[in-house]
């Protein structure tokens, strides 16, 4: 075993060994909640959960010996980290032996592992679960076909995070347009010498963050990726326009840090919570490592935050999350069902997002999944206000694409968005894309 997946193992353990010393709340002796069963049916069975490496599930695996005590299962989490998990779940997918009973994964994942994820919506129908408490975007991100195969529970928003005491000491108002954007840029590259404007990521990595914002822009302005036929639509006048823009932001208005060529999603938040630029779009949960002691050189009152700017007078946000689903290949469906149905129920979600002791162990965590608790005050006060920041953005959010074949065409697209911000011809490059990709979906019959 190597020492990461020791080190992984030993972490697994004593976080288990802590979350024994739980104090149950009153109604775990009671009636049991959340539509789970009652008489233990499934006493004594064990399952085991596949997840990302996140503070948000190190707090719900603590608090998993509630479950354990009012049905007798048991929970064993393996964590993953997310640059390794995507082939994890692929050859988990691949094994078909069951060995994990529940799995979490990207959204963008779905459609490539649909075939051995077990359908919910039959589950969902007899035990009365009300998909309306969570943003339509969170629940479409589980979904594929018609089909939920995956309940939300690490789900996010896209938001614009900036320097609030730069844009004070510079007189900037917090920027509603990506035109202010380009204007607060300029300032700061005019009077901070210290610090770079924005932090962009458009390095290709891999995992296709790089197309996360310019997504946002090619929708804001009408465009779309593909067509009612799933033919590439990226090279529509508005979409085009779009991408010129999003390249521009570090090619022609060079107000993006010069290392944003070379920076993937971590690089970037990294570079604002190191102090090193100042405006960063990112998903919601950058505000905890970005007040976290531990992960940040800022303090909570030099991060500001604000809703995705528009673009052409009008904010598409993108929408994700990371979905727990239910192996077709388990032996212990039923059990997993009721862990599923207690991981994702609205006061669990509540409570993590609130309680910053856990079983001894600190959790700090800005993510929910439901309605209520984007509008909790209680939620909202110990999150300074992020959570209710993001409702805007998810009235109208959207998700990714769900097709099979776009890992393939997601990588052909994040190859020409980093090869334009090198200094390539982006139209020749999106048209280049765009002709690849036509030949994988017609391969596909699409068209």
């Amino acid at each position: 075993m190597s020492q990461t997946a020791t080190t992984g193992l030993r972490r697994r353990e004593a976080l288990l060994a802590a979350s024994a010393a739980l104090a149950l709340p009153a109604w775990a002796q009671q009636a049991l909640p959340h539509g789970l069963r009652s008489g233990k049916p499934y006493n004594g069975q064990k399952l085991r959960i596949l997840a990302a490496v996140a503070p948000q599930f190190d707090g719900l695996m603590l608090r998993s010996q509630e479950f354990t005590t009012m049905t007798g299962i048991e929970a064993q989490w393996d964590f993953v980290p997310f640059t390794a998990l995507q082939d994890k779940i692929a050859a988990v997918g691949v094994a078909a032996d069951g060995m994990y009973d529940i799995v979490n994964y990207s959204d963008t994942w779905l459609a490539p592992n649909e075939y051995w994820l077990l359908r919910l919506d039959p589950l969902i129908k007899r035990d009365g679960m009300d998909l309306g408490r969570y943003p339509k975007a969170f629940v479409e991100a589980g979904s594929f076909g018609g089909n939920v195969l995956g309940l939300p529970l690490r789900s996010h928003v896209q938001m614009f995070f900036y320097r609030a005491d730069v844009f004070k000491e510079l007189g900037l108002a917090p920027p509603k347009t990506w035109d202010d954007v380009i204007a607060a840029g300029k300032a700061i590259r005019a009077k901070r010498k210290d610090i770079e404007p924005l932090a962009l990521n458009y390095r290709n990595d891999g995992t296709r963050v790089n197309l996360q914002h310019w997504l946002q822009m090619v929708w804001s302005n009408g465009g779309q990726l593909f067509d009612a036929k799933n033919r590439p639509a990226w090279t529509s006048e508005a979409a085009l326009q779009a991408t010129e823009f999003y390249i521009g932001l570090h090619t022609k208005e060079k107000i993006a840090n010069p290392a944003s060529t070379t920076f993937g999603q971590e690089e970037a938040r990294l570079s604002f919570q190191q102090g090193k630029s100042a405006m960063l779009p990112m998903w919601w949960w950058q505000y905890s490592p970005s007040v976290s002691p531990k992960d940040s050189v800022l303090k909570p009152e030099q991060v500001g935050f604000t809703s995705v700017p528009t673009y052409k007078g009008k904010a598409v946000a993108l929408a994700t999350s990371m979905p727990f689903s239910i192996s077709k290949h388990s032996k212990k469906q039923d059990a997993a069902w009721e862990y599923l149905k207690w991981l994702s129920n609205p006061d669990l979600d509540r409570r993590n997002a609130i309680e910053r002791q856990v079983a001894g162990k600190t959790i700090q965590n800005n993510v929910v999944n439901h309605w209520t608790s984007l509008k909790d005050s209680e939620v909202n006060k110990a999150n300074a206000g992020v959570p209710l920041a993001g409702v805007s953005g998810l009235e109208s959010a959207a998700v990714q694409p769900k097709l099979r074949e776009w890992p393939e065409v997601g990588d052909m697209l994040a190859a020409a968005i980093e090869r334009g911000a090198a200094g390539g011809d982006v139209r020749k490059l999106m048209t280049s894309a765009a002709e690849s990709a036509s030949k994988v979906l017609k391969r596909a019959g699409y068209f």
